[in-house]
């Protein structure tokens, strides 16, 4: 522990970039810097050291964090503070800090994704002098940690909202991912941990727990005795599951909503769409990245399902779940993805008519599989499919979003005057414009009225009585 005195606490200032897993990591990354005697700010120029958590998903997102990082270091260089450390942390730190401590001596400390719960050590270090250009590089060769419900946190999202991250880690092949390599094999918490931490979140004011991790629906299986396969579905006989974990979360007392982001087509089954069809608590949203539909771009990217497989769980899943709003994403410009291909995803776009809808240019990533394949579609191709698909999704977003005019909606409030349908996950999705003011962190039922291009324009009618929500 630091022995710093309360009034002399070291500032730690956060970049944070990426999606929600990462800033789960980030929060524990500061949760251990507070057991140390650090504290956020705000005021990068005030920090003592400046944190950059970055993300090396895709080839557009290491270019994010390169330049985040040579920002924070040319801030530092203009600033009052010329003691300020660097600190680099996340996915690009522990796939290729090797590299980037040769290109980047601007750095003090490389943190891997392992170490995101020693950080305040580390930091320790660095101003006991224990770190030098020689051994500033603290990365596990295989990343094997997992939080707790007890690790200690610094929450940055909203007071009313959260993510849990339950598993880490990945099993899957996907031959345009890397994540396995960065993130190691599947682990699940237990669900008793998760239970415990949502029982602390939901009692101090949360109305609103994400589930997240690399494969939600993989949640258990790789406790089960029999290791699970392509296409194992998920099923309570076979061991701690997905749908016990959402049927002990749906008995913590309270008025809250439990989102499932990041799911696999792979591992649905009936019990499952059962368990969120009989718990209110469970938000009739499920995120499920399909990336694909045509049976030669599936195999190719090793995605272990069928076209037969998504469309007849699309339809299980409607059928199952009244109500329900799907979210997907679907990858254009694959290696080898011929124009028929593109047509047959936007055929099955046009069809299935999905309520929410990404799509990214495939990105050519270093030691994967794909990377490898011939055929490589040109840049400007990638582009004008993109444009394409994102042009018919709008259309369908519009006719969506028109249909609700006139519906009686519960809404959760992020701001006084902008709020959340059960269908929209924070900072991805579509958001409800409130004609009048109201409390942020409140569940209010509103009168859709209007429409603005994907979003919704919402007379409340209704607040709840429960307490406001307080901290952050």
């Amino acid at each position: 522990m630091s022995s710093l005195s309360p009034s002399l606490k070291r500032k730690v200032g956060l970049i944070s970039l990426g999606c929600a897993k990462n800033l789960v990591d980030a929060e524990i990354l500061l949760g251990d810097a507070a057991r140390h005697g650090y504290e956020l700010t705000q005021e990068h120029e005030e920090a003592d050291v400046v944190l950059v958590n970055t993300c090396g998903f895709i080839d557009l997102a290491k270019r994010e964090s390169i330049d985040a990082i040579l920002e924070a270091h040319r801030r530092r260089l203009h600033g009052l503070n010329s003691a300020q450390k660097l600190v680099v942390g996340g996915c690009l730190s522990q796939r290729y800090s090797a590299d980037l401590a040769k290109e980047l001596p601007e750095v003090d400390a490389f943190l891997g994704l392992d170490e995101i719960s020693r950080a305040g050590e580390i930091f320790d270090r660095l101003f006991q002098g224990d770190m030098d250009q020689e051994n500033r590089v603290t990365v596990s060769r295989r990343a094997a940690y997992i939080p707790d419900f007890d690790t200690p946190r610094v929450r940055l999202t909203a007071a009313h909202t959260t993510y849990v991250k339950i598993a880490e880690g990945c099993n899957h092949p996907c031959s345009f991912c890397v994540i396995p390599r960065m993130r190691g094999r599947h682990r699940s918490r237990t669900i008793e941990s998760v239970v415990k931490e949502v029982e602390g979140l939901v009692a101090s004011g949360v109305r609103e727990i994400n589930l997240v991790s690399q494969d939600t629906t993989y949640f258990g299986m790789d406790a089960w005795e029999e290791k699970a396969g392509p296409r194992q579905e998920v099923t309570a006989a076979r061991g701690p599951s997905l749908i016990g974990l959402l049927d002990a979360l749906g008995a913590i007392e309270g008025d809250f909503w439990i989102r499932l982001l990041y799911t696999h087509p792979a591992h649905w089954s009936d019990d499952l769409i059962a368990a969120i069809a009989r718990n209110p608590k469970v938000a009739r949203y499920v995120d499920m990245p399909l990336q694909h539909i045509d049976e030669e771009m599936l195999s190719s990217m090793k995605r272990e399902t069928s076209r037969k497989h998504i469309v007849d769980l699309i339809a299980r899943l409607r059928a199952g779940i009244p109500e329900l709003t799907i979210r997907t994403t679907f990858i254009v410009g694959f290696p080898g993805e011929r124009e028929e291909h593109f047509q047959a995803l936007l055929d099955f776009i046009r069809e299935t008519r999905f309520e929410r809808l990404g799509v990214f240019a495939y990105s050519r990533e270093e030691e994967s599989r794909a990377a490898k394949m011939p055929d490589q579609i040109h840049g400007n191709t990638k582009k004008r499919r993109l444009r394409e698909a994102m042009l018919l999704q709008r259309e369908i977003a519009r006719d969506w979003a028109q249909a609700q005019v006139g519906k009686r909606i519960k809404v959760i409030a992020d701001t006084p005057l902008l709020g959340r349908t059960e269908g929209d996950a924070p900072d991805v999705d579509c958001r409800v414009h409130l004609v009048k003011p109201v409390t942020a962190g409140r569940f209010i039922t509103c009168r859709i009225t209007g429409t603005r291009e994907y979003d919704l324009v919402g007379e409340v009618e209704e607040v709840d009585n429960v307490e406001e929500v307080s901290g952050s």
